[in-house]
């Protein structure tokens, strides 16, 4: 079996409309989510099945995609499918309660789980990098990441400054498939922001979706536009082409000197894979090659351009910004290239969402199977009349209504916590159900989640008890989803953050009108958060407590 990746002749996108492919709509839900994945509307970089993340996959190569299609095509509705690390290896006949997909990722054996191990079995043909919604099938574009990057900054702006981002400067690396969520989401909250990125295609095609209204090639015009718009109170968002490891050193030296003044600074580049990260040596032509030739090179000198950069991220801090780590693992990185101040900012999660999770809030994502937009405008509205009191849930809704460009399948993205998630799934099926929307509609979360991650540097960075490596919970969390009517469930390794410091699970069902699903969707809803609620009160965090207590979550042991 071949496992060349390359083949830019193939073009995927999901099928649209009534008409099945497949056998039902629980196989035809998986095949058009893969399918979409790949769009080229979608997916950095489709011909290699890359998806988003550096080297985040969909399937382990083209042989494989194409089998796994086939298999759904005739998969009946009381069989499924396991599929690992992006191959699928059998199908067994299991019930129609039970998953139609089963999925594990990049999953290596503790002292295995390295990089190199990695890279040397991927090499094999044995394994893919899954990333989060890459090899899960969930993935929507840039979207799928926003209104949590929209979160974390409206709570940066209530916790700093009064509410709001207006008047204030934000800098920031990376405009790929996650960190090109970031401009929209700080110009949402009223504030400007400067992002760098090393490649002008990827700024570029942030411009296009809107979701980045200005590129500069030149540092000082762009330096002169956003800082315009801090002192107008605008909202504004500037891209910059240039590799942040030399950007944000120099940008700190005119900090120092006055001539500009940021407020809050970040980073979304790759730095979860020193591969996927270009160090100061090279030009943008000259990566993958190099990356090739030599990785374990390449690795060491990638690490040594990010201390330059965490150097210069923990400068802003010392200068009285608020500096965060946005979950690439850029600060362990930093560290390994020689800087032993990486770690004095904090992760975004123990600065500014853990309150959201101790609640089982998190990211809740739907798509069209339809492909017609009016179907995801009928379930905004419907959302709205169904939670008419949640002012926050609305302000979103009509954001990302005027502002979010579908990429793919038409699709959203919102915040719901425990009780609300259920309600809101229950009520997608009935639109079904009573024909409002035209077709079934897919409901998935990101990997990012209340109770779905084990993530010493990201999602469970700093717990309370000092669990953060603990990942009994992310496995619990999908077998959990399994027994509760998934369509679809996956566990993988590195997601985020990169080999040896992850584990995380995903699940996504359907709504396709029918009693079966309604009773899927009632269970899965509502035990998926309820195990970021679990999650937390184990830790000790007393809002959790609150909520197990107000929500009647029946946990064993509490107090």
């Amino acid at each position: 079996m071949s496992f060349t990746q390359h083949d830019p002749s193939r073009v995927i996108r999901a099928p649209r409309g009534t008409m099945l492919t497949a056998k039902s709509w629980a196989t035809e839900a998986p095949l058009r989510m893969l399918m979409n994945n790949l769009d080229p509307e979608v997916a950095e970089r489709p011909e290699d099945l890359v998806v988003y993340g550096g080297t985040g996959r969909a399937a382990r190569s083209w042989e494989a995609y194409d089998a796994i299609i086939k298999t759904l095509t005739d998969l009946e509705e009381d069989e499924t499918l396991l599929i690992q690390s992006g191959k699928p290896v059998g199908v067994f006949r299991t019930n129609k309660w039970a998953p139609r997909v089963l999925i594990a990722n990049s999953n290596l054996v503790g002292d295995w789980a390295t990089w190199p191990e990695f890279r040397k079995l991927e090499a094999e043909g044995l394994m893919m990098y899954g990333q989060m919604t890459a090899g899960s099938w969930i993935y929507i574009g840039t979207q799928g990441i926003l209104q949590g990057t929209y979160e974390t900054f409206a709570a940066i702006g209530a916790k700093r400054f009064g509410g709001t981002l207006a008047n204030t400067l934000t800098l920031t690396g990376g405009c790929g498939g996650m960190g090109g969520a970031q401009p929209l989401a700080v110009t949402l909250n009223g504030g400007a922001v400067l992002i760098v990125d090393v490649s002008e295609e990827r700024l570029r095609r942030r411009l296009g979706k809107r979701y980045l209204d200005d590129v500069e090639l030149d540092l000082d015009a762009a330096i002169a536009k956003v800082t315009a718009a801090k002192s107008e109170g605008r909202g504004l968002s500037v891209g910059y082409v240039g590799n942040a490891a030399q950007v944000f050193p120099e940008l700190l030296r005119r900090q120092q000197a006055g001539e500009v003044s940021f407020d809050i600074v970040t980073d979304q580049t790759s730095a979860h894979d020193p591969l996927s990260y270009l160090p100061v040596e090279y030009t943008l032509e000259q990566w993958d090659a190099e990356a090739t030739a030599d990785p374990e090179g390449f690795t060491k000198k990638a690490q040594a351009s990010m201390a330059r950069h965490v150097e210069a991220m923990v400068g802003f801090q010392d200068l009285g910004a608020e500096v965060f780590d946005y979950g690439n693992s850029i600060r362990d990185e930093a560290r390994q290239g020689g800087y032993d101040r990486a770690f004095e900012f904090p992760g975004f999660v123990p600065a500014y969402i853990r309150p959201l999770f101790c609640e089982g809030l998190g990211p809740f994502r739907w798509v069209a199977l339809s492909g017609d937009p009016e179907d995801i405008r009928v379930t905004d509205e419907a959302l709205k009349e169904l939670f008419p009191e949640n002012e926050h849930l609305h302000r979103w809704l009509n954001a990302a209504q005027e502002h979010v460009e579908f990429e793919g399948l038409p699709a959203r993205i919102c915040w719901l916590g425990y009780g609300d998630r259920a309600k809101a799934g229950v009520l997608f099926n009935r639109l079904v159900a009573e024909g409002k929307v035209s077709a079934p509609i897919v409901i998935g979360r990101d990997h990012l989640d209340s109770g779905s991650v084990a993530s010493p540097y990201r999602e469970t960075e700093s717990m309370k008890d000092g669990s953060d490596a603990i990942a009994d919970w992310p496995l619990l969390n999908a077998l959990t989803a399994t027994s509760s009517g998934a369509t679809w469930v996956s566990i993988h390794h590195g997601g985020g953050v990169g080999i040896g410091r992850s584990i995380h699970a995903g699940q996504v069902s359907l709504a396709d009108g029918s009693e079966l699903a309604a009773a899927k969707l009632e269970a899965l809803l509502t035990n998926d958060p309820g195990m970021g609620v679990i999650r937390h009160v184990d830790a000790g965090y007393e809002r959790a407590i609150e909520v197990a207590q107000e929500r009647g979550v029946r946990i064993p042991m509490a107090q």
